[in-house]
């Protein structure tokens, strides 16, 4: 069985993309005929499985590259709400770094090659004594790193961030720039080209950003605005776009846009139903534009109307918020790709092929 270098994908903050990036690296290295493990060495966010903990990434990657999840190997060491404390009291009594190692020799035994995924940004974990740096060097380990786009900003967070790594004497294979808009990367690029060529840190790729990575679905506003479904639990995998307030239907986004979340008072639903029907019929239009519909306050919903909602299989959920805080509690929800969005792994996944120089990488990990 041939060997390549361990990888570790490190990132300047949460949210910039390191979870997309390492589901695209991991499966397009698997496409090309390696035999790819996978693991999270320090996570935070975990479920519950047969009485473990296990980084919810995890299972997303289990589902991807097909392995059987188990958390001693995958997911050694969780820092779930008291740990640091509890370490810092009595350091002692945690033996972190000696399940990171056997969860690293495991995988050696098992695969070609590992990809190792961090934890925000590169200090996180300095608290028991294994920040991304710290860990990344344990794992002798390449680092890809992940910054978000930009120039000075991105320039001077990669600066920050890189000195942690510096600092082990870790060695950066390159870095990713994510969430690039896509009219800016042709200006963006000569400059970073020209930072990253005077500290001899290749310029892997640029992503560009793509918004349909942000939708969230209606099982995250659901969760978000504490709401009961009340129709169509099916479908509440259902990806949001935009929201449509119901008070005065917005008749050019109705147009152009499906995937619409509507928010209504309960009061008006009927309203704001017939309006939609009505807009739809004039612009001869049959796709139905709603992914789901959130209803606030009291009243009274009529039988055509539930029997459009059931037509349309339409998730119908209500809420104690008013309608104003159902827009700011859902244009504040942090969006996470996962095992419910399918059609973001797949993008994901094209995007970082399209942009990453694979080859690169491959010959930059390749062992004699």
């Amino acid at each position: 069985m041939k060997k390549y270098h361990t990888l570790y994908v490190a990132a300047s903050k949460q949210h910039v993309g390191k979870t997309t990036s390492t589901l695209g690296l991991a499966y397009c290295l698997q496409r090309l005929g390696l035999d790819v493990g996978y693991c999270k060495p320090v996570g935070q966010s975990f479920v519950e499985l047969n009485d473990l903990r296990v980084d919810k990434d995890t299972i997303l990657f289990s589902d991807l590259i097909r392995f059987d999840l188990l958390p001693e190997i995958h997911s050694p060491v969780i820092l779930g709400t008291g740990a640091t404390t509890d370490f810092l009291d009595n350091p002692e009594d945690f033996d972190y770094p000696q399940k990171i190692m056997n969860a690293k020799a495991e995988l050696e035994k098992r695969k070609e090659l590992t990809i190792h995924e961090g934890t925000g940004h590169p200090g996180v974990g300095s608290v028991v004594n294994l920040s991304n740096a710290r860990v990344a060097k344990m794992l002798d380990a390449k680092v890809i790193f992940i910054a978000e786009g930009g120039v000075g900003s991105t320039i001077d967070m990669i600066n920050m961030c890189i000195s942690l790594f510096r600092e082990e004497k870790v060695p950066i294979l390159g870095i990713i720039v994510n969430k690039v808009r896509e009219d800016k990367i042709d200006k963006i690029r000569p400059y970073l080209q020209k930072y990253l060529d005077s500290v001899g840190i290749p310029l892997l790729g640029m992503v560009p950003y793509d918004r349909t990575l942000a939708y969230p679905v209606m099982g995250t506003v659901a969760k978000a605005i504490f709401g009961k479904v009340l129709a169509n639990p099916h479908n509440l995998k259902n990806k949001v776009a935009d929201v449509l307030a119901g008070t005065v239907i917005d008749r050019a986004k109705l147009e152009k846009r499906k995937n619409l979340l509507l928010v209504v008072g309960a009061h008006r639903l009927d309203n704001a139903i017939e309006r939609i029907i009505h807009i739809n019929n004039e612009a001869n239009v049959e796709e139905w534009p709603l992914s789901g519909i959130i209803i606030c306050g009291e009243g009274e919903v009529s039988d055509e109307t539930n029997a459009i909602i059931d037509e349309y299989e339409t998730p119908l959920l209500h809420t104690e918020l008013d309608t104003y805080g159902v827009v700011l509690k859902v244009s504040r929800i942090e969006v996470k790709i996962n095992r419910d969005t399918p059609w973001k792994i797949k993008r994901a996944i094209d995007l970082f092929e399209e942009n990453v120089d694979l080859d690169y990488i491959l010959a930059q990990i390749s062992k004699p």
